[in-house]
């Protein structure tokens, strides 16, 4: 009896201990943090500008596929049936080709965005640790998981900022 009367407030004491301890928490827009550094921006540009030939091939193609169907649609009965037949072929050809070349574009765009993504992420990774231990943070939760959150709780814009500068643009 004289131990659980020691016993009772002891685990009083500690639970009310533990509900003291208050955990501070931040909100962070992982996907936004990442997608506006400046590295980022600086990625999608530089990918516009490596693909812009590619891209501006398979517009030509689309083009002249337009160009083509355009000729088999007025030119109809006014075509010898060897050039009809010669037009419909260099059509599927080059439709073969320009689908062919979207794809190879698609997947070289893909697998660079990736890449980029890739290494930025994990760098966003670092840089929320760092900022969470800067701000004392105990835990650092994504927006996606959160139901409801504080404005005042979001670091996104403090993660994006110190991002940019760990990483600066060259």
């Amino acid at each position: 009896m004289f131990i659980r009367s020691l016993l009772l407030p002891a685990l009083l004491l500690a639970g009310a201990t533990v509900a003291s301890a208050q955990m501070k928490v931040a909100i962070i827009n992982l996907q936004r943090a990442v997608l506006e550094t400046a590295e980022l921006t600086k990625a999608q540009k530089d990918l516009e500008a490596k693909f812009k030939p590619r891209q501006e091939q398979i517009e030509a193609i689309q083009k002249e596929l337009q160009q083509i169907q355009t000729q088999l649609q007025t030119m109809q009965g006014k075509l010898t049936p060897a050039a009809e037949q010669e037009l419909t072929v260099r059509g599927q050809r080059r439709q073969r080709e320009l689908q062919r070349l979207t794809e190879d574009l698609q997947g070289d765009v893909d697998r660079e965005r990736q890449d980029v993504l890739g290494r930025s992420a994990k760098r966003m990774e670092e840089v929320v640790k760092k900022v969470s231990e800067a701000g004392g943070y105990d835990v650092v939760i994504d927006v996606s998981n959160a139901v409801f959150f504080k404005p005042a709780l979001e670091i996104t814009k403090q993660a994006t900022e110190e991002y940019n500068k760990a990483y600066p643009v060259k």
